[in-house]
């Protein structure tokens, strides 16, 4: 077999395109059936045709727990919301919940962990006079940037762990000022 040969997904039958191929322990997959995949799924190369087929199933039924989700309470950040359905107990993390995107949708009672990491940056902010030195505020005045990673730990077949990042910026820090930004 030639290196550029067209190899065919062992999950679709489809021809893989040159830059398609997905590559798993015992055959191929394309991007179109790789992009069904969870996007908390870490583990394809290390998979088998079968465990693809068989999470390509679950993602299936998934969509119909994702249209019987019922919001009861949304954590909304820039990137990723995390939405939960207190009526039947369940949770998913995504940008937006709809059947399309086809969010995980996971009981709570797996949850095992969820940790939060923070990082902060402080900045002080200064201004230039007009003879062109650059000057801090009395009393100093910072911005701070605080990076949030949330890893909710689960015991699932498909993942083990959502991880995400939320940020809040606080400005104007001084004298009791505070602006937040998300």
């Amino acid at each position: 077999m030639g290196l550029f040969d067209k190899k065919i997904c062992d999950i679709c039958g489809e021809k893989i395109g040159l830059l398609g191929n997905r590559k798993l322990d015992d055959g191929n997959l394309c991007k179109d059936c790789a992009k069904k995949l969870s996007p908390w799924f870490e583990d394809r190369r290390h998979s088998t045709v079968e465990d693809i087929k068989r999470q390509l199933e679950y993602r299936e039924k998934n969509k119909k727990a994702v249209m019987d989700f019922c919001i009861t309470r949304q954590i909304n950040t820039r990137n990723y919301n995390v939405f939960i359905d207190d009526n039947k107990g369940n949770f998913t993390v995504a940008r937006k919940l709809d059947v399309n995107e086809n969010p995980d949708i996971v009981p709570l009672s797996t949850v095992a962990q969820c940790r939060v990491d923070v990082e902060r940056q402080q900045n002080e902010e200064t201004y230039t006079t007009k003879d062109g030195e650059t000057v801090s505020y009395q009393p100093p005045v910072y911005k701070y940037e605080f990076d949030y990673t949330m890893r909710i730990k689960v015991k699932n077949p498909w993942f083990d762990d959502m991880d995400f990042l939320f940020m809040i910026r606080l400005e104007n820090i001084s004298a009791g000022i505070c602006i937040i930004s998300r």
